[in-house]
């Protein structure tokens, strides 16, 4: 990973170890497992099976088990919580924006994967069983428990790459048809799709996922700082839009901005997902440790 923009400093990564994520409904017998429980007065008796997963602790296999049958299941216990974490990064072409992935400009693909290895690593630490997706590539990480995923984990973000078109509707659709584990799902994205993504994050809520939408824009798409002739073309579809930008359209610019995020918040509301509106010329650690802190996601 020589010469890539590093994902996870040490500096934030200390800041992230003694976080958890919260799921705000734990349901019975989706969540059940390794994550250790802060309920009080709850006896620790053996609940059930699940198979073994790489990074689980081995001394919780039942030997017995896989003696019979060859079998690696764990044991599960009472008073435990196993939260099934998913991550997916929006890695289409309007995501590769600005083009200056140097780690020091504003790039959003930068910034989402950045704010995806945080998240993933506070969920390693917990023992979640983890996935990473970038929806529009078969290759995924995980389902993966541990800290010993730490480096495979920023392996397979480092190598998510900005490209295409992406219909998060019906890709959203389709995770949610094809997921085993519901369990929290962060969407991190610019939300530029033609087909929208109500109907996928309504197929996800149903499917009893709980949802964090991240919705990032760069400092130009917020505020753009060009003006007079321009000529647009569309990262994703290659569509050519020739504009003048004056005082009032840039008014008119901001006003639809706002007027769209205020649409996406409300549509989130209507399925009980959390929303929260990053910018990437801010640290994209101030999305863990404040907003979704404040959001009740992170502890």
């Amino acid at each position: 990973m020589a010469g890539e923009p590093l994902l996870l400093d040490e500096t934030v990564r200390r800041k992230l170890d003694s976080l958890g994520l919260v799921a705000r409904h734990v349901r019975a017998g989706v969540m059940k497992g390794d994550r250790r429980s802060r309920k009080r007065g709850v006896s620790v008796e053996f609940a059930d099976y699940r198979n073994y997963v790489p990074g689980d602790d081995l001394r919780r296999l039942d030997w017995n088990v896989y003696a019979r049958s060859e079998r690696s299941v764990i044991k599960l216990m009472e008073d435990e919580e196993d939260l099934a974490v998913h991550i997916i990064v929006d890695a289409s072409a309007s995501m590769d924006f600005p083009n200056d992935i140097d780690g020091a400009g504003f790039n959003k693909l930068l910034f989402a994967k950045r704010l995806a290895a945080g998240l993933a690593y506070v969920s390693l630490g917990e023992n979640d069983r983890l996935t990473i997706s970038t929806l529009n590539d078969l290759d995924a990480f995980g389902p993966s428990r541990g800290r010993q995923h730490t480096v495979r984990m920023l392996r397979y973000l480092h190598g998510v790459e900005g490209r295409g078109e992406t219909d998060l509707d019906s890709l959203l659709s389709s995770y949610a048809a094809k997921a085993a584990r519901p369990g929290l799902l962060f969407l991190i994205s610019d939300l530029f799709s033609a087909s929208g993504f109500a109907t996928g994050l309504s197929k996800l809520a149903s499917r009893g996922y709980e949802i964090v939408v991240v919705h990032v824009l760069s400092p130009d798409e917020v505020e753009p700082t060009v003006a007079g002739d321009l000529r647009l073309v569309d990262s994703e579809t290659g569509n050519v839009q020739e504009v003048s930008l004056d005082a009032g359209l840039m008014a008119l610019y901001r006003q639809r901005l706002e007027q769209w995020r205020s649409d996406i918040r409300a549509q989130c509301m209507r399925r009980d997902a959390v929303y929260v509106a990053a910018c990437t010329d801010t640290p994209w650690e101030r999305v863990v440790l404040q907003d979704l802190r404040r959001a009740g996601v992170v502890r």
